[in-house]
């Protein structure tokens, strides 16, 4: 037997809308029917030699339609994974204060389009039900926050590639996420083609550089790091181009730049996002030409080089802002490969933990080492604002700090801000992972909004704490609005005096 879209999209409302209405609050939606049965008439999985997929899929738009900020905002999709809240890094992004900063994701699949919420404050909703999970129709309309949302299929079909590989390089992940970067990385390496890698501090963009230069024609030559946050802005230009003998004050030699130093292999712009606007012009000049200039020198230098860039923000989002020219943009987003966060894949943490734990144990002689399956679980719950980075560091650090043959999750400390662009911010494991709290005597509801509201008012009060009462820079840190943080404080019912503040 055969169904239809629209019978099939009739099926599916029925069916969630019965669901919410038997269980009154948000439930897991999941269809049962066979893959021959219920194949989605929009996507289609190919299976390759080798263990490699193809998914075929009609590409998407995300189109807002009512918002206070965001009325008229689209984004077209055309990957396996979208992203949408307030955070620069998504996909759709919404200046709404009750949307989460990663509010929800479409994926897709053989059945179709699936919207799940990531643990959002407000949820998402559709006809008035709360969903927590749902395939989504041609049109079909949603609610975050106090935006809302339409889903509309386009006629472009995108071929979207998965590795059969479960790493590439140094970089690891068996998610459907980390097999899209691993496949799209594998096409693009021998190529010349410029890269830019996004994503937040600790995703391993440095890897993904050093891994397409490996697996490159350039590999044989050398692949220079030049950190644009690093670098005095004064002499950046220097760093990048070279000078000559007494082009300023200070230049008592000549001094060979990036460019020239990376001839025959390839340059790696690490936070490229950081990089002034009166320098960007002078980069695209040097891009267009495939020549560079010296400071102080009236030469020019021919390049030869493989550019590849990362960086984690959202650049295009900066081009929207203004802080970030388009031009240039363009012509480092020739390839763009977006590192996803650790608490977006918690199917690698297990692969990750195994092969940090093997190396942790080969360094300090042991090999009894091991992680208890309770411990594992909290690690794929824990938040890791660091990702891989911080992951690594942990493991490093309970192996030398346990004293049976099981690390545990009390050796996680405070580690590095989330991004750079939110210094000082608290961060998950600067806070107890909650496990004695627990009341298995109350409704699992209670039980969970009781730890909820215990980890609020704890976050809340050490950072309202580190910035003297200061809500506006609380909001920046925390990378939340303002109003938001007004909204927290007077649920929690915090006070200055309840946070010792003058």
């Amino acid at each position: 037997m055969s169904i239809g879209a629209e019978d099939r999209g009739i099926i599916q409302r029925y069916l969630v809308h019965q669901s919410l209405q038997r269980y009154g609050e948000p439930v897991e939606f999941f269809h049962f029917l066979s893959n021959e049965t219920f194949m989605s008439d929009v996507t289609r999985t190919i299976f390759l030699e080798g263990g490699d997929e193809q998914l075929e899929l009609q590409q998407y738009r995300l189109r807002v339609i009512d918002g206070e900020d965001d009325a008229d905002a689209v984004a077209t999709c055309e990957s396996a994974v979208a992203s949408i809240g307030s955070a620069p890094t998504n996909e759709l992004v919404l200046d709404d204060p009750a949307v989460s900063r990663v509010h929800a994701t479409i994926d897709v699949d053989a059945t179709g389009y699936r919207l799940t919420d990531r643990d959002s404050k407000n949820g998402i909703f559709i006809g008035g039900l709360r969903v927590r999970e749902v395939y989504l129709d041609d049109q079909t309309e949603f609610k975050l926050g106090n935006t809302t949302v339409r889903f509309e299929l386009t006629d472009e079909v995108t071929e979207v590639h998965f590795s059969g590989r479960d790493r590439f390089g140094d970089l690891l992940g068996k998610s459907r996420e980390m097999r899209e970067i691993f496949a799209i990385m594998e096409r693009v390496a021998p190529t010349d083609a410029t890269v830019l890698i996004e994503g937040e501090s600790g995703t391993g963009k440095e890897l993904a550089a050093e891994a397409i230069h490996s697996h490159s024609d350039r590999s044989d030559g050398p692949l220079i790091v030049l950190d644009c946050s690093a670098i005095p802005a004064d002499l950046i230009e220097s760093e990048l181009f070279g000078h000559v003998k007494g082009a300023f004050t200070g230049a008592t030699g000549s001094r060979t730049g990036a460019f020239e130093a990376a001839r025959g292999g390839t340059l790696f712009l690490d936070e490229l996002g950081e990089l002034s606007s009166e320098l960007q012009p002078k980069l695209l000049r040097a891009l267009e030409k495939g020549q560079v200039k010296p400071v102080g020198s009236n030469q020019t230098i021919d390049t030869d080089v493989r550019i590849i860039a990362a960086t984690n923000r959202n650049l295009l989002h900066e081009v929207r802002e203004g802080n970030f020219r388009e031009d240039l943009y363009y012509r480092f987003a020739v390839i763009r490969v977006q590192l996803p966060p650790l608490r977006d894949r918690p199917e690698d943490i297990p692969v990750l933990v195994e092969h940090f734990l093997s190396a942790a144990n080969e360094r300090t002689g042991r090999d009894d080492i091991d992680v208890a399956y309770k411990t594992m679980e909290k690690l794929k719950r824990h938040r890791w604002p660091g990702n891989v980075r911080e992951l690594k560091n942990f493991i490093d650090r309970a192996v030398l700090l346990t004293q049976g043959d099981n690390i545990e999750t009390r050796f996680l400390t405070p580690s590095e801000p989330a991004s750079k662009n939110a210094p000082g911010a608290i961060e998950d494991s600067a806070l107890p992972l909650v496990d004695t709290a627990l009341d298995e005597n109350i409704p699992f509801k209670d039980a969970k909004n009781r730890l909820v509201e215990e980890f609020e008012k704890e976050y809340w009060s050490r950072l309202l704490e580190r910035t003297s009462g200061n809500v506006s820079k609380a909001a920046r840190i925390a990378g939340v609005h303002r109003k938001s943080v007004e909204y927290i404080l007077k649920k929690l019912d915090l006070t200055r005096e309840d946070l010792g503040i003058d």
